[in-house]
């Protein structure tokens, strides 16, 4: 297999780079896939709920779908938990850099602020703020993240709610990952 000639990026030439540039356009066609995959691994996610991470993924992807939302809050509805696994901490916001670069600001901004939305319905039960989402009323997508929270993600862990199949949302996942990145027609 050819490589580049550097073992330090300084060293490198420019053909170096162009040839790392095909490698990385081929490499992103691949991304709708690598999504899929990592959707999937959510059934094997957190535990202790009544279902798995992928169908939460799935009940609020089809919550967006059923309230007539365009497919960048659907899709962000469906990967909004992606992060779930190797960052369990700050999940929003790897969920969020994960799809920022495909969709419009606002709803890249609602995932990265999911979380803390989220404690309007649980934080008094854990010793935490239920109005720390408050420290963000002034952005302009405040209500989205309110709606987004209140009507798709903390109503879905409903094992009896119809559900989408992953499957379902290929087309859509494959449609927005595979957009030109940072489109200024589409991230503004």
């Amino acid at each position: 297999m050819k490589t580049v000639s550097f073992t330090k990026m300084s060293d490198g030439t420019a053909e170096d780079y162009a040839f790392l540039a095909e490698h990385e356009a081929e490499y992103a066609k691949g991304l709708p896939g690598r999504i899929m995959n990592a959707l999937e691994g959510l059934r094997n996610s957190l535990a202790g709920y009544k279902i798995d991470r992928l169908e939460h993924s799935l009940q609020s992807a089809t919550r967006a779908e059923k309230d007539g939302a365009d497919i960048d809050w659907i899709v962000a509805a469906l990967i909004h938990d992606l992060g779930d696994d190797l960052a369990p901490h700050n999940h929003d916001s790897l969920a969020a850099n994960i799809i920022r670069p495909y969709v419009r600001e606002e709803c890249a901004w609602v995932v990265q602020h999911h979380g803390i939305f989220q404690y309007k319905y649980y934080a008094d039960k854990v010793g935490l703020d239920p109005d720390a989402r408050e420290k963000f009323k002034d952005s302009p997508y405040y209500e989205a993240a309110v709606k987004f929270c209140e009507l798709w993600d903390q109503t879905s862990f409903d094992p009896d709610y119809d559900t989408y199949s992953l499957e379902h949302f290929r087309p859509m996942v494959e449609e927005v990952f595979t957009r030109n990145a940072w489109d200024p027609n589409i991230t503004g």
